[in-house]
């Protein structure tokens, strides 16, 4: 009698326990899929915070500095130094913006529960804005700038401003700061939705 008592018991301590396993396997899976989550939100609003500071910092400090410092040496071809420079320095903010907004619409279909999907597609459309703002900026908008400074033959300044050339140069200026414009107002609203949504239980 006692034997089957033992037995019983040690059938039901192993049964017991061999429920437990996938629990617990389950919930190590689980708290895994929040690490890797957690992770990636961190990097994402990472990147977009970089973006947008660098953004913002060439708007507000590189280009209109650099124009002022190098017209204050009283330089005959300072505005055609700042215009170089200032591009070059543009077309870094303009690449890396759209290769980080293609990167976070690659990985926002990822871990889909983190967020609503009203939050979702608000994320999405604004990541959209800024690769489009910023891929139009670049291989479009500066692109035909170049193109037409090239045509002029001699330095901006130096060209009518009755110009064809110069007005449309003048014109794709003004595209130029509105995309960018745009693409920033687009990345602080990417950059509040990715940071709420990788705030921990959000």
């Amino acid at each position: 009698m006692s034997v089957e008592i033992e037995a019983d018991q040690s059938s039901s301590r192993s049964s017991a326990q061999t429920g437990a396993h996938p629990r617990l396997e389950a919930r190590e899976v689980a708290e895994r899929s929040s690490m890797l989550a957690s992770a990636l939100g961190s990097v994402r609003v990472l990147l977009i915070a970089l973006w947008l500071g660098a953004a913002v910092f060439f708007s507000a400090a590189v280009a209109p500095n650099v124009f002022a410092v190098l017209r204050s040496f009283h330089l005959p071809n300072a505005n055609e130094i700042a215009g170089t420079i200032v591009t070059r320095t543009l077309a870094i903010v303009n690449t890396g913006g759209f290769l980080i907004a293609l990167l976070l619409l690659l990985t926002a279909f990822l871990f889909r529960r983190t967020t609503t999907r009203r939050a979702l597609r608000a994320e999405v459309a604004s990541l959209l804005v800024i690769a489009l703002t910023t891929g139009l900026g670049q291989w479009v908008i500066a692109a035909r700038m170049l193109m037409l400074r090239a045509a002029m033959g001699r330095p901006v300044d130096e060209v009518a401003q009755n110009d064809p050339l110069r007005v449309a140069f003048n014109s794709l200026h003004g595209y130029s700061v509105g995309a960018l414009s745009l693409g920033m107002i687009a990345g602080i609203v990417a950059l509040l939705l990715v940071a709420r949504r990788a705030r921990p239980n959000s």
